[in-house]
């Protein structure tokens, strides 16, 4: 499939740009042009068979979908003949965005966009009962807990750390359903994570909703600081949003600790091993309790904080931080993945 992007790659070199859904979308119209036969992961949904929700696509998804055809055809089209029409295109990347898994690393470093017809298959619960890792270009879904014969098979398509409310917004907005999951009709957690400090007066209904007003703002707007400000700008703004919240919101809120996991990522960038490490130390209990059994998010935590540990030579705290990741990770990539055969070496390593 490279063998399309390259010619255009050296054609426009450092203006080559195109998004990873418009080159996913690219890919898979070669991918349809030269293969007719169902592919490995088309065994009982194709790809053409995706829903596509454009009756419910609303004017900014519209304008995304549009952005994405005029850049296909700005990189691509004089290197595929014949691209579809744009109403045929409008579909394609409604399917994409709206059926796409994101492919991540141990870390949970992102590594790129696919497609996987029978994986999307799925429906989607806050209380997953499989997890989907991926080896190369191969998705594997494995369950998380016991699946009777029968028993429906539920993934997570959204970062399940945030209060029903949150959950359903995005679900809604994103895939187009509202849940009704026993998580969202119970929300157990709910309590827990919206947590406020510790205090002798507990903070009025008013001052919670005001500080949830301003950290969905601070949130977004971190997001798209992101791509201008600078690293160290970044960590004043996790800072200065922290010591705000931190006026309302308990330490285990789970906007705070989004915050604190930006803060995280930025120190790690800026290799402050001891700033990240602090933070890491703050994420990881809640994230136990907040996070269903056996989360990807939770064994990523304990692999950064044990791979800080041992790179300041904290041995014994790294040693557990690991073993503590890799529990999760044999279940959830199972004990054949390659992930887990480097944590297994990295604590052989410390004997």
């Amino acid at each position: 499939m490279h063998k399309l992007e390259c010619v255009s790659m050296c054609a426009l070199g450092e203006n080559w740009c195109p998004s990873e859904t418009v080159r996913l979308v690219a890919r898979i119209i070669m991918k349809q042009r030269v293969t007719t036969e169902r592919t490995m992961s088309e065994r009982l949904l194709l790809l053409t068979e995706f829903e596509a929700h454009l009756d419910k696509t609303d004017g900014e998804k519209d304008e995304m979908n549009q952005s994405g055809i005029a850049a296909l055809h700005h990189f691509y089209s004089r290197h595929i003949s014949d691209l579809p029409d744009d109403q045929a295109l409008t579909e394609l990347f409604a399917q994409v965005n709206c059926n796409g898994f994101t492919i991540e690393d141990e870390e949970l470093s992102h590594l790129g966009s696919a497609v996987f017809p029978d994986v999307a298959l799925m429906n989607h619960s806050c209380s997953p009962n499989v997890i989907v890792t991926y080896k190369g270009t191969v998705a594997e879904v494995r369950a998380v807990q016991e699946i009777n014969p029968g028993e429906e098979i539920f993934n997570s398509y959204i970062d399940l750390l945030y209060p029903t409310e949150d959950r359903k917004e995005r679900l809604l907005e994103s895939y187009f359903f509202v849940c009704q999951c026993t998580e969202c009709t119970t929300k157990s957690k709910d309590k827990a994570k919206m947590a406020p400090r510790k205090q002798s007066s507990p903070p009025k209904p008013e001052e919670i909703q005001s500080m949830l007003h301003y950290a969905k703002n601070v949130i977004e707007e971190f997001r798209r600081a992101k791509h201008y400000k600078t690293p160290s700008e970044l960590l004043e703004m996790c800072e200065l949003s922290l010591e705000k919240m931190g006026t309302v919101f308990g330490d285990t809120n789970v906007y705070m600790l989004h915050m604190m996991y930006q803060a995280m990522g930025v120190c790690l960038y800026m290799q402050d091993w001891d700033g990240a490490m602090s933070y890491g130390e703050k994420i990881i209990q809640p994230y136990s309790l907040y996070y269903p059994a056996y989360s990807l998010n939770v064994a990523s935590m304990y692999l950064k904080l044990g791979r800080l540990y041992l790179g300041l030579e904290k041995k014994t705290q790294g040693v557990k931080a690991l073993k503590k990741a890799l529990a999760i990770m044999e279940v959830a990539h199972g004990k054949d993945h390659h992930y887990v055969a480097e944590v297994k070496n990295e604590i052989v390593e410390q004997k």
